[in-house]
């Protein structure tokens, strides 16, 4: 072979060995990497891991506030359903009644106008009497 061939094989031999070392390099940096990123997301997975528990516990929390206010709203809405159905029997009651004592009270009613008519005409009577007794003795 030749000096030049010999020049040439070294240098080839030579630029194989340098990127050989670069990629053991990064695979040594990609290999740190790896573990740099992994210790992190376990040290996030530790920080986060009580976050987590508490999101779950307020989420409970809050269905279960959800679920007792729905049975509230629920229990006041039968109440008041119930209310206003002994309300309207109460009306139903009252107005019968006032219905019934009205129709017996009338016989009542119309003896307590002819009484009462009685009455002022006995007494429009005594102002007449009155007035010309008066009227006589106006000299």
């Amino acid at each position: 072979m030749s000096d030049w061939a010999t020049i040439f094989l070294g240098i080839i031999a030579v630029a194989t060995l340098a990127t050989a070392m670069m990629q053991i390099a990064a695979l040594i940096a990609a290999s740190r990497l790896a573990r740099r990123i992994e210790r992190l997301a376990d040290h996030v997975e530790q920080e986060l891991k009580p976050i987590f528990g508490h999101l779950n516990a307020i989420g409970r929390d809050a269905s279960r506030a959800a679920a007792l206010t729905t049975a509230q709203m629920e229990r006041i809405d039968r109440a008041f359903a119930d209310l206003a159905i002994r309300m309207d029997d109460t009306m139903n009651l009252v107005q019968s009644s006032v219905r019934g004592a009205a129709r017996n009270s009338t016989p009542f009613l119309i003896g307590l106008k002819v009484a009462l008519s009685v009455l002022k005409s006995f007494r429009s009577r005594r102002n007449r009497s009155n007035a010309d007794e008066d009227d006589a003795l106006f000299i």
